[in-house]
């Protein structure tokens, strides 16, 4: 690999046509830890949205028509460029989105199993020989590029998430314009550009243009986007889908959750525990497969509550750069300020502090909350924190009432010896996802990925069903001669 890639070198500009300004003006990124300022990025309009989908829409057809063995050698290429930049996506990672080592390690990890696994997507079967009778000498249904793809994309995982959707759309010769939040925009988004741009990817098959809601908007109402892969919360996710819906796009939607772990009184609790622990407080809660709710059975809840006290007293927060600091910052004040807002409102609802509650700036103490009923704020509001609101059930059937008690779905995970009991509570929860005596934060390139509800419309990336997402069914049929 060359001269090692460095953030700076793309200081104030956007990938689209190469490297260069937008005429949206600027944004300057501040780091969540300490307000430092970690560089400038070029912020894109409606004209830079105009400009890159006719660029994409006329490099699409070459791109589409190239072999299988030359979209998956890409690919390849790319995870061996992102690998190559490891140590500066860690440090741009911790930077702008607050990441700590362990979690900023995996996203890259996750990113480059996302680009492995795309890489196989171009050479598996591409269609099918249909039924045919008189009228046909030949008839199949082909897979064939959806065309111009429109990716949004958050800032709490931001490399993971866009190249989630970024990585097999390209495999599956498609063109994508990529819109990262500016918070992150060169974690998750130049850095993406850089990675492909190293790979050897033919000019304007991908475009990375930072920008807030109206650029967002502008690229799910281009003419040239046929589809979006949206990434975000319920409410903004609602707004792409209608946007994008009246406009007979295909539309992805991943949005937000209030998973549950369901801890019974025949678990492993130092097992369970350490999963909640993880699922609530890693990345300060700010993981949409959070665990926002923990259902324990009242026979173990005092126990249970003992042992996740002692996991938060021994929780060391500050600058996750720092080693033994498991705890950073929030993504910004503003967050901080919603959470102590939904806590302190939990407690004007009869639920109690028995650690944490406060903050101080965007460092919000880890929080642990007991007495949550079912229509308490903490139970009920996604809150995007280091939160764990506590709510105790006596049965089998209370438990699944309560972790159905929410318009979300995406997440849950159910901890039990007896894994046939595990297994029939799964089939009854209306979630995506289901981890039994596991996290509720869980991700792999290879599994169907979404939640229900208010959590998006189903599981549709990862693996094999990404085909399905990012490629239309055509159908040809040959006349005898």
């Amino acid at each position: 690999m060359s001269e090692k890639w460095k953030s700076a070198d793309v200081d104030g500009m956007l990938f689209s046509d190469g490297w260069r300004s937008g005429n949206g003006g600027s944004y300057e990124i501040l780091s969540p830890i300490d307000g430092h300022s970690v560089g400038t990025v070029a912020l894109a309009n409606e004209k830079d949205v105009q400009r890159a989908g006719e660029l994409a829409t006329a490099a699409q057809i070459a791109w589409g028509q190239t072999s299988f063995s030359e979209r998956g050698d890409l690919m390849l290429r790319a995870a061996d460029a992102l690998e190559d930049m490891r140590d500066e996506v860690l440090r741009l990672l911790a930077v702008e989105s607050g990441s700590g080592t362990v979690k900023a390690n995996s996203e890259i990890d996750k990113a480059l199993d996302e680009l492995r696994t795309a890489a196989a997507l171009p050479s598996a079967p591409q269609g099918e020989v249909l039924a045919h009778d008189k009228n046909f000498a030949l008839s199949i249904a082909r897979r064939v590029p959806v065309g111009v793809v429109g990716v949004i994309a958050p800032w709490n995982a931001p490399l993971m998430l866009a190249i989630r959707s970024v990585a097999p759309a390209i495999a599956l010769g498609n063109a994508v314009i990529l819109k990262p939040d500016v918070k992150t925009s060169f974690s998750g988004g130049h850095v993406i550009a850089a990675a492909f741009e190293r790979a050897g990817l033919p000019a304007n098959v991908l475009h990375v243009l930072p920008g807030g809601p109206e650029t967002g908007e502008a690229l799910v109402r281009s003419p040239h986007t046929q589809m979006i892969s949206f990434t975000g919360s319920t409410a903004a996710g609602r707004r792409v889908g209608e946007v994008a819906g009246g406009l007979m796009k295909r539309v992805v939607l991943e949005l937000g959750g209030k998973n549950a772990i369901i801890v019974f009184e025949d678990a492993d609790l130092d097992r369970a525990v350490d999963a909640a622990a993880k699922s609530s407080f890693g990345h300060q809660g700010q993981i949409c497969m959070a665990t926002g709710r923990h259902l324990v059975h009242e026979k173990i809840a005092d126990e249970y509550m003992a042992k996740l006290i002692a996991r938060v007293d021994s929780m060391r927060m500050g600058d996750p750069r720092e080693k033994g600091v498991n705890v950073g910052p929030l993504i910004s004040e503003q967050q901080a300020e919603r959470v102590q807002a939904i806590v302190d409102a939990s407690v004007s609802d009869g639920a109690t502090i028995v650690r944490g509650g406060t903050h101080d700036g965007v460092y919000f103490t880890p929080t642990i909350l007991d007495g949550v009923d079912v229509n308490n704020p903490a139970f009920q509001a996604e809150i995007f924190g280091p939160v764990a609101p506590i709510t105790r059930f006596a049965s089998d059937d209370e438990a699944i009432q309560l972790a159905q008690a929410t318009t979300y779905g995406l997440s849950a995970a159910i901890h039990t010896r007896d894994v046939a009991r595990a297994l029939e509570m799964a089939g009854k929860l209306r979630t995506g996802m289901v981890h039994i005596n596991g996290t509720t934060v869980n991700d792999n390139a290879q599994v169907p990925m979404g939640g229900m509800g208010d959590s998006g419309n189903g599981g549709r990336y990862g693996g094999h069903w990404s085909v399905d997402e990012f490629t239309y069914w055509q159908w040809v049929s040959v006349a005898p001669a």
